[in-house]
């Protein structure tokens, strides 16, 4: 039996974060509500895994956070989470295109298949596939939109 996942909603400057934990990790942060874990109970109450990570992403959109401590645990395949923990590699305030992302986890060869997984990264904005560009500097899908990535790398000072 799975343990049950704990929801409550967070509400940051462009609308309302999704954050999902187990009684230890935090297991999702999403822009739209996740039903993709229908194998869990989940319980629309906070726990002390969500509390902390509302303040840390309280702080990181105040601009007083650059960096997040919180107990990760996604759901994914090993390639997946080799590549979402290589994502916590890519500095706050830098960005890195598909091939740098391939090249970092001892594939050159992976362009495509490290944006698949970049694309299921469930623990956004925390695990920043949102610093992860295009070859030639273009903003590419987000999961939250362009418009959210856009915002996110100008609140770093990627962009101007």
């Amino acid at each position: 039996m799975k343990l049950p996942i704990h929801y409550q909603q967070s509400p940051c400057p462009f609308g309302t974060l999704h954050i999902y934990a187990d009684e230890q990790h935090l297991k999702a942060v999403l822009f739209e509500s996740w039903n993709k874990i229908s194998s869990h109970e989940i319980i629309n109450k906070s726990n002390h895994v969500i509390e902390k990570t509302h303040r840390q992403l309280d702080e990181y959109f105040k601009g007083q956070r650059m960096s997040f401590d919180l107990p990760l645990k996604a759901e994914g395949t090993e390639f997946q989470q080799t590549v979402w923990r290589t994502l916590c590699d890519i500095p706050f305030g830098k960005t890195w295109n598909y091939g740098q992302l391939a090249h970092a986890i001892g594939n050159k060869n992976a362009s495509r298949a490290v944006g698949a997984a970049n694309g299921k990264n469930p623990i956004s904005i925390i695990v920043p596939c949102h610093r992860v560009i295009g070859a030639n500097g273009t903003l590419t899908g987000y999961a939250g939109g362009l418009a959210i990535k856009e915002w996110l790398l100008r609140h770093e000072g990627v962009i101007e």
